[in-house]
């Protein structure tokens, strides 16, 4: 009988801590290892017994979140998720959090609904899953349990509408990623030039966290990058990361590419879903787009890349060992959708000499 995940919860206010445990202990794969008010308290817990999966908290008294976490890293690494109130500021420090090695980062539960309730419980049990299976693991006995009942692309776009694409001269490149997805993207990012072909993103991150990273990243690339906006054209050396709980979709009118950002139903446990954005591209872009998939847990995204392949796109993988988690990467090379694997380092380079 495998073990279960231990989580170590950091964070100064005991209704969170308290909210937290609650959606961790309603799942039988995951343990509630300890609670911490402040870093201080959570180093002696640590020294007590090392967790397997750390949630932290970015603001805290006596010593921040950021600080503590480049301790971990530097004396005894383990995975660590960003559980940030959702505010600009927040979400600044939790993409820096992501640049100092933290795992994932995601909005701490609110209990205004049922439903919202629901899927922050599924955002935050998948996140210490993916962390507890992560390459910074030493531990091999965590399994991810096969994912509950959940929708498919066609509750986004039907199937039906899938159809031969007229020819065009652009090229897009599609992305999809989710844990340890956002050093992923920004090292292809980094390859690419301001003559390159425009990108669409849908990185696993939820709402305003994805504007401060597309706006960090824009910062330090020379292709631009912005969160896209319903209507957004797609053009070369431009990079559109979709919103945080929002599906983005491609679209053409002519011979002009521009995205859709609309609401709908989680699929495949995610929104914004790399499914989603996929078919979108197999419809209209076809044999003119590449789909990349990089690292993430689960199967977002397999579906998609082997419509984008039969479509006529070239369609490329991460490698396991350049990947934080090879979960999405693995399932779409078990569909045979993928043409290539190829390390983080080296995708942009592929993609480059694409005609």
């Amino acid at each position: 009988m495998k073990s279960k995940i231990k989580v170590l919860i950091v964070d100064d206010s005991a209704v969170v801590r308290q909210s937290i445990a609650t959606i961790l202990q309603s799942d039988d794969m995951i343990e509630v290892m300890a609670t911490a008010s402040d870093p201080f308290m959570a180093a002696r817990k640590i020294k007590m017994e090392i967790p397997d999966v750390i949630t932290l908290d970015v603001d805290m008294p006596k010593m921040d979140g950021l600080t503590f976490l480049k301790k971990i890293m530097s004396q005894h690494p383990i995975p660590v998720i960003i559980i940030s109130g959702m505010t600009q500021k927040g979400s600044s420090d939790a993409i820096k959090a992501l640049e100092c090695g933290a795992v994932d980062v995601i909005p701490k539960p609110r209990l205004a609904s049922k439903e919202f309730f629901e899927e922050a419980r599924i955002t935050i049990i998948d996140a210490v899953k993916a962390a507890a299976a992560s390459n910074l693991t030493r531990r091999s006995d965590h399994t991810p349990t096969p994912v509950r009942e959940k929708f498919t692309v066609d509750a986004v776009i039907p199937e039906i509408a899938i159809k031969k694409v007229y020819e065009v001269t652009d090229k897009i490149i599609a992305v999809g990623a989710s844990t340890g997805g956002t050093e992923a993207i920004k090292t292809f990012l980094q390859g690419l030039n301001t003559d390159s072909p425009g990108v669409v993103i849908v990185q696993h991150m939820p709402e305003i966290f994805t504007r401060s990273f597309a706006e960090r990243l824009d910062s330090l690339l020379p292709v631009s990058v912005k969160e896209a906006e319903n209507g957004d054209k797609l053009m070369r050396g431009q990079v559109l990361i979709a919103p945080g709980n929002r599906h983005m979709l491609l679209k053409r009118r002519g011979g002009t590419y521009f995205v859709e950002v609309t609401d709908g139903e989680l699929v495949n446990r995610h929104r914004p879903s790399v499914d989603v954005l996929f078919r979108s591209v197999a419809m209209v872009a076809g044999s003119n787009a590449v789909g990349i998939i990089l690292t993430g847990m689960g199967d977002d995204g397999a579906q998609g890349l082997l419509e984008m392949k039969k479509s006529g796109a070239m369609t490329i993988a991460q490698d396991e060992k350049s990947c934080v988690v090879f979960g999405m990467p693995k399932e779409a090379i078990k569909l045979n959708a993928v043409d290539k694997i190829i390390s983080i380092e080296n995708i942009a380079g592929v993609v480059a000499r694409m005609k």
